[in-house]
């Protein structure tokens, strides 16, 4: 049994000062992927180094080398940015997606190959997808050419899995609420980026035709949310008036090995070291 954590840490060296390395510690997934983290190398080394030596404490490593860590930073100064935290062995490292150079792309996609326990290779990629603004055109079409190449990427994906190849999984910040389960406010978001029809459309895509599992979803059933980020606005927390944008998609033969999933939400919006709840999914593999 193996435990895969994705969660939009929402400035990694903010989400420290917040507590970050002490949920390290208390849950230590086993893959970590995180979005958002926005900050230099050096100061990304630093902290994914003391992560790194609070797996060693809580016994989940025998030593900090053998937890790999892996990132990409934004070109763009304080952007974006993916990092991914692995107590399995990785056997090859990706960074980026093909056809993507200008700035504004960098940094959003990353895959390990991981050896799981019982053997098998299995691909994890942290995945970040811009929010976009339904108000900016430009905007916009960065956020679908970099959709574009992700159904490029997901499609040689199901390829590989479906030859009997690597299963893959692909957690991340998507900044699209599929479904109106995944968001309190539907009716009141159809003209706003992240529940665009046409954003929601690449979910389709993905979900249907390319045949990916929307782990979490196939696990809950259809209610409402869970949710997975809550707007620092109004009392959206305390009332819960959130969305569901995080999200493990996975090729099906590894979709069926789920056991169960968690969405730590803070017990309130003080004790929160990010606007997003980690989302972290069991898999027996």
């Amino acid at each position: 049994m193996i435990t895969i954590t994705t969660t939009n840490v929402n400035g990694i060296r903010a989400a420290k000062r917040k507590g970050l390395p002490d949920w390290a510690y208390d849950n230590a997934p086993d893959v970590w992927c995180m979005q958002e983290v926005r900050a230099p190398q050096p100061d990304v080394d630093a902290i994914m180094g003391e992560l790194a030596e609070r797996y060693v404490e809580a016994d989940a490593a025998a030593g900090p080398d053998d937890v790999t860590a892996m990132n990409e930073v934004c070109r763009v100064k304080g952007r974006a940015g993916v990092a991914l935290l692995a107590d399995l062995p990785v056997t090859a490292r990706r960074y980026g997606l093909p056809g993507l150079g200008e700035d504004v792309d960098s940094g959003r996609w990353i895959e390990a190959d991981v050896r799981t326990p019982q053997g098998y290779e299995i691909t994890v990629a942290s995945v970040y997808v811009h929010s976009g603004n339904a108000d900016d055109p430009v905007k916009m079409r960065q956020k679908y050419r970099f959709l574009d190449a992700m159904n490029e990427r997901l499609a040689a994906l199901r390829d590989e899995a479906a030859r009997g190849g690597r299963q893959s999984v692909l957690c991340g910040d998507y900044n699209i609420a599929h479904t109106p389960l995944d968001i309190k406010n539907a009716k009141a978001n159809v003209k706003h980026a992240g529940f665009l029809p046409e954003e929601r459309a690449y979910m389709d895509h993905w979900l249907g035709d390319l045949e990916f599992v929307d782990v979490m979803r196939a696990l809950a059933g259809d209610i409402d949310g869970p949710y997975t980020w809550w707007s620092q606005r109004g009392r959206a927390f305390d009332n819960n008036v959130g969305w569901r944008i995080d999200y493990q998609l996975a090729t099906p033969e590894l979709a069926e090995t789920a056991r169960g999933f968690v969405i730590d939400k803070a017990p309130s919006y003080d004790a929160r070291w990010s606007d997003h709840a980690p989302l972290t999914i069991r898999y027996d593999v």
